[in-house]
C-alpha cells in the first residue's frame, strides 16, 4: 500500500520539520535503534503514529518505550523451558501447573498477570499445538517474542484446517492414533504446551532437561530434543 500524507496510516499527515513552538524528546526508537528497517505494513505506520503522539503529549518518553522493549527482549523461551523441566521432575508441581498455570509459573519467578495461562500436557495419546487465528496472541512472558511463522496468515489459517499437515512440515510426524488438538489463543487466554519428556533422560539434572525444551516444543509444533540433540519420538 502506498502511503500519502493524507492516508490514515501515515505517521502524522504533515512534514516532520520539528519547527514546533516547544521542545520535546524526539529520540524515538528509530534514533535509539538506527538499524530498524523502514516500516512497510499499515500496522507499523499506525504504531509509529501512536508512539510519537504519546511522546509528543508527554505521556511516555522514548527512553521508557525503549526500556520496555529491552525488558521484553530479555524474556526468552528459556523461561518456559525452566517451567517445563520442573514439571518433568516434580509431579506435584506438574499437577499445580496443569490446574492453575498462573499460580504455578509465578512460583518460579515468572508472574503471568492480566491474562489466563492454560497449560496442556502432550502424551502419546494426545498432542496439543497452539495457534492464534485472529492475530498473534502468545505467552511472551514465558517464550519471548513470537516467531514470524507463528504470526503468518498461512500458519493461522492452516493449523485449524490441517494440523497434521502443518506438523509434518515442521518435521513432526505423529502416529495415526494420536489425537491432535489445536488450542486457539485469545485476547484473554494464553497456552503453554508441556512436551513429552524424552526417553533416556532419567539421570539428567533439571538444568540439563531445560536445555532439551525448545520454543517450538512449547508451541506444540515440535517434540523436545533428545539428549543426542535430535527430536524425541516418545516420552517417559
Amino acid at each position: 500500500m502506498t502511503e500519502t500524507p493524507d492516508s490514515p496510516a501515515a505517521p502524522h499527515g504533515h512534514q516532520h520539520n520539528h519547527q514546533h513552538g516547544h521542545h520535546h524528546d524526539h529520540d524515538h526508537a528509530k534514533t535509539l535503534q538506527p538499524d530498524l528497517p523502514e516500516p512497510t505494513e499499515e500496522w507499523e505506520f499506525l504504531e509509529i503514529a501512536l508512539r510519537e503522539l504519546l511522546i509528543e503529549k508527554g505521556l511516555l518518553s522514548a527512553r521508557a518505550i525503549q526500556d520496555k522493549i529491552e525488558e521484553w527482549d530479555h524474556r526468552t523461551p528459556h523461561n518456559g523451558a525452566e517451567v517445563v523441566a520442573r514439571a518433568w521432575v516434580d509431579p506435584a508441581y506438574k499437577d499445580r501447573l496443569l490446574s492453575d498455570g498462573n499460580t504455578a509459573v509465578a512460583e518460579l519467578g515468572y508472574p503471568f498477570e492480566g491474562l489466563k495461562l492454560v497449560v496442556a500436557e502432550n502424551t502419546p495419546e494426545l498432542h496439543h499445538m497452539v495457534v492464534c487465528t485472529l492475530c498473534s496472541c502468545y505467552p511472551r512472558q514465558l517464550l519471548g517474542i513470537p516467531p514470524l511463522w507463528y504470526k503468518s496468515r498461512a500458519y493461522r489459517a492452516r493449523t485449524v484446517r490441517e494440523p497434521r499437515a502443518v506438523l509434518a512440515e515442521f518435521g513432526t510426524l505423529l502416529p495415526e492414533d494420536t489425537e491432535v488438538r489445536v488450542l486457539d489463543s485469545t485476547a484473554d487466554c494464553r497456552y503453554l504446551v508441556v512436551p513429552m519428556r524424552p526417553q533416556g533422560t532419567e539421570g539428567m539434572s533439571e538444568a540439563e532437561l531445560a536445555g532439551l525444551v525448545t520454543r517450538d516444543s512449547m508451541i506444540g509444533t515440535a517434540q523436545a530434543l533428545t539428549p543426542e540433540g535430535g527430536r524425541a519420538a516418545g516420552g517417559i
